[in-house]
């Protein structure tokens, strides 16, 4: 029931079962007196209890259909109305206790009919019969008084209840309409979230596949190239560069299945962030300096301060130069863990730096985390890679209570 109220359901789309035993009790009340008045003479009085014959059928056929529309059809509504008020208007002039039956056709013009149109019909079903009555029968002046001042009363009446009736039809109708808006909205928010979802983990995917894979498989290739060169020249040293390419590929493998599984860098797996990076730092022959309280934090920001050094690492190592030197320093504070990689190759100018992914891969991943990458360099001046990122509270003050 509260989700039909949500949906601009009316109450008499609800409970059109009531309106039909309305009508039926009105219509039988209506026979009942007709037929056990005592004016007019009989064959009048049965002229009119069968006029009244023919409205249940058109009332079952035509009238409850249109009370159960949302909105009805206003122009088979006033068919609906004029054809019953030809049966309806001759027996009320004919009798006065016709008239009762009022009491149910009124309803229904407010129910299906716009405001005027509405107050319209009603003036004529509450003024046609008693003028009709009195031209025809002429009464005496206190049953014209009487019958005239409750045509009037029950004309006020029907306007203040059908003008209330209407404004209930037209706020459920601005509800429903402002309903089916907001449903289409949260529609319309569901589907770009999840297109937003899909768009971050593609996103993510890249980084990952970027920061590990394709850097194993660059490593690889060059590796191939270098044994290639030293196979005739210098063997020893190609089946040292063989035993690398051996572990690069199994390091690889490793990255791959850790990123299907969804689980840690291999490097981070059963080790501390100081002892991946050192890992790290040794394959690509870096010098690795750690200051302050070394702690376990986040694994967000560890992965960030791990795939942050790689991609600056692999860079001195494709763009640095053969000769370049370079150093990662890692410093743990209270509220921030900042790892800056050096090195004295041959730099670049970083706006002119539009291409490839690895820089704003970096930078993005840093964000992910509230942090901040900078990228430093000038061509002949070396670069410089800092990474800050921020150490949630909790961690922080951990940090403080542990210092000696």
């Amino acid at each position: 029931m509260r989700g039909d109220r949500a949906r601009g359901v009316h109450a008499w789309d609800r409970s059109l079962l009531l309106w039909d035993v309305y009508f039926a009790v009105a219509w039988a009340a209506t026979q009942t007196m007709l037929l056990g008045a005592d004016h007019p003479v009989w064959p009048v009085r049965a002229v009119a209890a069968g006029l009244l014959v023919p409205l249940v059928p058109w009332y079952v056929a035509v009238g409850r259909r249109l009370l159960g529309e949302d909105p009805p059809n206003e122009r088979r509504a006033r068919s609906y109305l004029a054809v019953a008020m030809v049966f309806f208007l001759p027996a009320a002039v004919l009798a006065g206790e016709t008239r009762i039956l009022a009491f149910a056709l009124i309803p229904q013009c407010f129910m299906t009919l716009r405001m005027r149109a509405a107050l319209i019909t009603v003036t004529v079903i509450n003024v046609v019969p008693v003028a009709g009555w009195a031209l025809l029968w002429r009464p005496g002046a206190e049953d014209l008084l009487v019958n005239t001042l409750s045509a009037l009363v029950t004309l006020v009446f029907s306007a203040v209840v059908g003008g209330w009736i209407i404004r209930i039809i037209e706020q459920s109708l601005e509800r429903a309409e402002l309903i089916a808006e907001l449903e289409a909205s949260r529609h319309e928010i569901s589907r770009l979230s999840a297109a937003h979802g899909a768009l971050a983990e593609r996103e993510r995917l890249a980084r990952e596949i970027h920061d590990t894979l394709a850097q194993g498989f660059t490593s690889l290739l060059m590796l191939v190239q270098a044994v290639e060169a030293e196979l005739d020249t210098d063997p020893a040293q190609a089946r040292r560069h063989l035993a690398l390419m051996d572990e690069t590929a199994r390091r690889n493998l490793t990255e791959a299945r850790a990123l299907v599984a969804g689980g840690a860098p291999a490097d981070l797996a059963g080790s501390s962030l100081p002892d991946a990076l050192e890992r790290l730092a040794a394959r690509h022959s870096a010098a690795l300096a750690v200051t302050g309280p070394v702690r376990a934090l986040p694994a967000g920001v560890e992965v960030v301060a791990l795939r942050a050094c790689q991609e600056a690492l692999t860079n001195v190592r494709k763009h640095a130069g053969s000769s370049a030197n370079a150093e990662v320093h890692v410093g743990y504070t209270d509220g921030t863990l900042t790892v800056c990689v050096r090195d004295d190759g041959h730099g670049f100018d970083p706006p002119s730096a539009t291409g490839g992914y690895g820089l704003a891969g970096l930078r993005a991943r840093a964000a992910e985390v509230g942090g901040t990458a900078v990228v430093r360099s000038a061509p002949g001046d070396g670069t410089t890679v800092t990474v800050r990122l921020p150490v949630p509270a909790a961690v922080a003050s951990v940090l403080r209570s542990e210092t000696p």
